[in-house]
């Protein structure tokens, strides 16, 4: 970090400090209560925030860090204005859940409260085909599709090239998506898909086996700021099913021909449908030189690339949302200054451990990370006892524990991912190995 850096840095500090203060008392409503949105609720509080945590499952973990929790039936927005109205709550955040985005947008409008959405953006954003059909009017490119509807037309049939990826329009996280190599697959995934789906939509896409990636932008009152191009790495252990995460490398081997070749699109597209404020989060292949975009979302990850970026830059995105949410303004961050796609030199990566369907019996490897200064953050979401479920098999509710690690070299990077790979083991009740496999380290960062 360069002086000049390093002074916003220190001074933000000191302000961020006395606003925090300002915030006590504050009521913040906050939609969806997962696991990855704990940490926000967590900031909030320790700002003082009231917080309130909304979603439509009562169980739901975030709900046990608030101040006060609600549920929701569904999707009804109106009850959630309710619930609002009578908290009289001084601002609403979108935790870490697409579907709610809308919800957000239609929540803050009728309470007249700050929001990082509009309708346009929301509209493009939400659904996969509107998604897909806008960005390539401004040349950002996505995977090759074929047409299908649910009457499963004899001619559209034969025009399908196999393999092919069946999924909702309006889910996320592996959620309904299925992998098809015949016929009877495709029918039996496109059942999947519509059962997911609560537009009764789906999409049917060329299946990419290629190298895949992340870029995940920060907006600050207009200004657009990369804040990472990663690599990400799937498992292939689970054929026929969605390729669930197993990590990434940061910054990306991509990363020049990107800004070279997609970034000034995307630039473009982001400035027409009006995006100010917020994080957003592009997924895509590459491909024999190409990108392909694939997925989006406008609100923080579960990957949580954020944990990362405030290691390395010292800002916190969770806290500018907050501050948005409560004030209408992201604060003093700098980005221009203090964001820098190439991680000021640093190497860095996330690993995900994923599990088989089965009861853990017993987790070793992640009692002493708090001793690891190469681990940055670790967000477990299974433990001992939990059972993980056959119909988590394929999407991101079968993940143990994201683990965020920075190093001062690509070779530090390697020989630590590799570490915790040999390291970190889960068994079930007869000593069964319940993990699957890690990417290959030597591979993600081209080492001989």
């Amino acid at each position: 970090m360069n002086n000049e850096a390093k002074e916003s840095k220190d001074s933000r500090e000191v302000k961020v400090a006395k606003e925090t203060r300002e915030f006590e008392g504050k009521k913040l409503l906050i939609l969806g209560g997962n696991p990855e949105t704990i940490p926000l609720v967590e900031i909030a509080n320790n700002w003082g925030i009231k917080t309130i945590v909304v979603s439509a499952r009562h169980t739901d973990p975030a709900k046990t860090y608030a101040w006060k929790a609600y549920d929701f039936e569904g999707l009804d927005t109106g009850a959630v204005i309710k619930i609002a109205t009578e908290e009289k709550v001084d601002g609403v955040l979108v935790g870490v859940a697409d579907i709610l985005v809308p919800m957000y947008c239609k929540v803050c409008e009728a309470l007249d409260l700050p929001c990082y959405a509009t309708q346009e953006i929301v509209d493009v954003f939400s659904f996969k085909d509107v998604f897909k059909s806008t960005c390539e009017r401004y040349g950002v490119h996505g995977i090759p599709e074929f047409y299908l509807d649910s009457s499963m037309n004899p001619e559209d049939l034969a025009k399908i090239q196999f393999p092919v990826m069946v999924k909702p329009v309006d889910n996320g996280g592996g959620v309904g998506m299925t992998v098809a190599y015949n016929e009877e697959e495709l029918r039996k995934g496109v059942t999947v898909a519509l059962e997911n789906s609560r537009t009764k939509r789906f999409i049917v896409e060329k299946y990419m086996q290629c190298e895949d990636m992340g870029m995940y932008y920060t907006f600050k009152d207009g200004y657009c700021s990369v804040s990472c191009i990663y690599d990400r790495y799937t498992t292939d252990e689970q054929p026929g099913l969605s390729r669930v995460c197993l990590g990434g490398t940061y910054p990306s081997k991509h990363l020049d021909e990107y800004f070279e070749r997609m970034h000034p699109n995307a630039l473009r597209l982001f400035r027409e449908i009006g995006i100010k404020n917020g994080v957003l989060m592009l997924s895509g292949f590459y491909e024999n030189g190409e990108f392909y975009v694939y997925d989006t979302g406008f609100r923080l990850q579960g990957e949580a690339p954020h944990l990362l970026m405030k290691a390395i830059h010292g800002f916190d995105q969770r806290e500018m949302l907050i501050r948005f949410a409560l004030t209408g303004s992201e604060g003093d961050v700098e980005l221009k200054m203090e964001d820098d796609t190439r991680l000021r030199g640093k190497w860095a990566a996330t690993l995900w451990f994923l599990l088989k369907e089965g009861r853990i019996a017993k987790i070793e490897g992640l009692d002493r990370l708090d001793q690891d200064e190469r681990v940055v953050a670790n967000i477990q979401r299974l433990h001992e006892g939990d059972t993980v479920l056959p119909e988590w098999i394929g999407n991101e509710k079968q993940v143990l524990t994201r683990m965020y690690l920075i190093c001062n070299s690509r070779m530090e990077l390697a020989d630590t991912l590799k570490y915790y790979m040999n390291t970190v083991k889960v068994l079930d009740e007869e000593g069964n190995n319940l993990l699957l496999k890690g990417f290959d380290v030597n591979k993600a960062l081209e080492l001989k």
